[in-house]
């Protein structure tokens, strides 16, 4: 694997409304991501076939998850196993997060 070398978008740099996602890595079973959330439209449920660790490093988002909301900061993370449905209940405009997903079907 060639040396790699980059730096983080600027959380001003996310759209007003929605998000942008920016592959920031793959490697071998995983990548990590840049996702850059303004405010949401309506609520957006997941259910995905991989697992999922998010942190947020900038703004705040809710996320629920079995129902139960979970408010999230700066330097909050949350792992989200394959299958388990959750839902991004809302987003503050300019927020920031890293993701590591598994690429590795959990089904298998």
């Amino acid at each position: 694997m060639p040396f790699a070398h980059g730096r983080l978008q600027a959380p001003d740099t996310a759209p007003s409304t929605g998000e942008d996602v920016v592959r920031l890595a793959d490697i071998g079973h995983a990548v990590v991501d840049q996702i850059l959330s303004g405010r949401l439209d309506r609520p957006i449920d997941y259910r995905q076939d991989v697992d999922e660790w998010v942190v947020v490093l900038h703004g705040g988002a809710t996320l629920e998850v079995g129902g139960d909301p979970i408010h999230l900061g700066p330097g909050d993370w949350v792992l989200l196993p394959a299958g388990i449905p959750h839902r991004l209940v809302e987003t503050q405009p300019a927020t920031s997060w890293l993701t590591v997903t598994s690429t590795v079907d959990a089904k298998r």
